[in-house]
């Protein structure tokens, strides 16, 4: 594994978008993933370390999670899926590649619809990790809901909270539970706090007024797609998989039994599944 900075531009100046990099540099297959809302890279370790066997694999932290930096105050509102393409094109000019493949947790997976649905797109295939064309804002509400501001006096305290608030993590390993708590909270004086700048959360609460409709940007999209879906979620539900499946004859799904928002891919099954749809398709 090695680590890389790009930079990416906005309204105020420039920020700082770290990355992790497995696998041949040489190789032409690159596969990007990209995290969840307020999740960060280390994310895809696992698939990562399996995928890197045929795939030059780039893991962002998108901006304001992670060791990228966080947008200054005057510039916050761009916490946004505009900004995140701006950055990931400029993720994609360093990598100097014609087109990759791309998985997208939740807010990864929205990423890659909005940049797989413009003309000329560099992705190639793309794989929604329990996301879709729509999302309710009673679901956005719920996320709001977590990302408040907490504290906590250890990381045995902090594991115990993301423990309760992502189930769909339940079955992953000790090791893995181990990588998300060391890269998934940081320091502070008031003790140890959730690893992305608290103005995600604010953004994310007053978005929660309206449901996001991605109908449109959905509908352009002409790649091979995998959707994957935990048949628990909430933000991924039953009707938006079925709409889905029946406009797009198709899409490829992976349903994941009794498991909500989201699936881990952490677990060997997931991983299983992932590879062999990327190397048949």
């Amino acid at each position: 594994m090695r680590k890389g900075v790009v930079l990416g531009l906005n309204p105020t100046g420039f920020h700082r978008i770290a990355y992790r990099e497995w696998g041949s540099q040489d190789n032409e297959r690159v596969l990007v993933c990209v995290h969840g809302l307020a999740r960060n890279g280390r994310d895809f370790d696992e698939i990562a370390k399996v995928l890197s066997r045929e795939y030059r694999v780039i893991c962002p932290d998108m901006v304001g999670r992670g060791e990228s930096d966080w947008l200054p105050s005057a510039a916050a509102a761009h916490y946004a899926i505009p900004q995140y393409v701006s950055d990931m094109t400029a993720l994609l000019a360093r990598l100097n590649v014609a087109s990759v493949d791309w998985l997208g947790t939740s807010m990864g997976g929205i990423i890659g619809m909005a940049m797989a649905a413009l003309p000329q797109s560099p992705i190639r295939k793309l794989i929604l990790n329990d996301i879709g064309a729509f999302v309710s804002k009673e679901a956005l509400a719920h996320i709001g809901d977590y990302l408040v501001p907490k504290y906590f006096a250890d990381l045995s305290e902090a594991k115990a909270f993301m423990q309760q608030t992502y189930p769909g993590l339940s079955k992953i390993s000790a090791q893995s539970w181990d990588t998300l708590v060391q890269h998934g909270f940081r320091e502070t004086e008031q003790g140890w706090t959730q690893h992305y700048d608290p103005t995600i959360g604010d953004i994310t609460r007053v978005a929660a007024s309206e449901d996001v409709d991605l109908w449109a940007i959905w509908r352009a999209i002409q790649c091979p797609q995998l959707l994957i879906w935990g048949d628990q979620s909430d933000v991924l539900t039953e009707p938006t998989v079925t709409q889905m499946c029946n406009e797009n004859p198709q899409l490829d799904l992976y349903r994941v039994a009794g498991v909500p928002h989201v699936p881990s891919l952490m677990e060997t099954d997931q991983i299983s599944h992932v590879c062999e749809w990327l190397r048949t398709h």
